[in-house]
């Protein structure tokens, strides 16, 4: 979202003619699901946010926001499946995180849910028409697989009774093509990482990324820890962080093929709310969070045990989720 804020600074050196068609090559790329809509009323109240000194001088927003930004193993497209998303039709949530901004927009809070957490999945509007029903027990990223990003909201909402604000979806090509327009990432890792089905050996140490890579890093599982979705949220968040400062330490303003190549890489792979779903709503928001660097960025995992029923699932533990999902309200 930061790279967005960059986009109009690019623009302004391309041209008035390259603009306009840059502006709307980008605007045309992003996706968008009007979740409000499909919604309706039946959701948590939006936070009442008290107006920060000097908000009022300001034409940027600062209220908190909530988001839920999903990382999709989707299984279209070529490139989907040369990186691991498979030969089948359909997607699943792979990552999903709900991302806090504090009022101010200087501060950020991201909290994992384990894909494999089981829950109550409410029952969610179709676009077909109708409704799935209501399902017990059920895994959280199977919220996805059967009601897309509507039901994937509203399953956060209620498991969280948190409003989300804003939907962001990215699919893995183009998670693959933004780490590669940003020339790659920096990670440090504390293991060795042996994972034969995200095809993914590392030693311990730094090591630079390519795409590819960054995102066998963000997959893997099997080469880690005891192998399940709790060690593979860990190497996510770390991957968060040093996208961030990666971001930071390149300076797009003075590449304008550069600021292009990772404007279209992100906003080629972005599935949005129709509140995000232009450059300028984009932009607007980018621009936003101008004051929030890594070191301001908090990552932790919802909290959860074993689940009594199933030794490779998860459940929420309580009283420590309900007062981590407080603390967003």
């Amino acid at each position: 979202m930061r790279i967005a804020g960059l986009t109009v600074a690019g623009l302004l050196v391309l041209g008035a003619g390259a603009a306009g068609w840059v502006y709307w090559h980008l605007d045309s790329n992003i996706k968008s699901v009007d979740i409000n809509q499909a919604l309706g009323d039946d959701r948590p109240a939006k936070a009442v946010t008290t107006p920060s000194p000097g908000a009022s001088e300001s034409p940027l927003p600062t209220g908190s926001l909530n988001i839920l930004v999903l990382g999709s193993d989707s299984r279209s497209g070529k490139e989907n499946k040369a990186l691991g998303g498979g030969s089948s039709s359909g997607a699943r949530s792979d990552t999903a995180m709900v991302v806090h901004i504090a009022a101010g927009r200087k501060d950020a809070t991201i909290v994992s849910i384990p894909r494999d957490t089981l829950v109550t999945r409410p029952s969610c509007p179709l676009k077909s028409g109708g409704s799935t029903a209501v399902a017990y027990n059920a895994m959280f990223n199977s919220a996805y697989s059967v009601g897309g990003p509507v039901c994937a909201v509203k399953t956060v909402e209620s498991i969280t009774g948190v409003r989300m604000d804003h939907y962001i979806e990215i699919d893995f090509s183009g998670f693959a093509k933004l780490v590669n327009a940003l020339g790659g990432v920096t990670v440090t890792t504390d293991q060795d990482i042996d994972d034969d089905d995200s095809h993914l050996h590392l030693a311990a140490g730094t090591h630079h990324l390519d795409g590819k890579q960054a995102l066998a890093l963000a997959r893997t599982r099997h080469g880690i820890g005891d192998g399940s979705d709790l060690g593979r949220i860990g190497l996510q968040q770390k991957l968060v962080k040093a996208l961030l400062e990666q971001i930071s330490s390149t300076n797009l303003l003075t590449d304008p093929a550069r600021l292009y190549s990772v404007a279209d890489a992100l906003t080629d792979s972005l599935t949005t709310d129709t509140g995000l779903d232009s450059i300028s709503e984009l932009v607007g928001f980018g621009r936003s969070l101008k004051g929030l660097t890594a070191q301001h960025l908090k990552t932790v995992m919802m909290p959860v045990v074993t689940a009594p029923s199933d030794p490779n699932r998860v459940v929420a533990k309580e009283p420590a989720a309900s007062d981590r999902w407080e603390s967003l309200r």
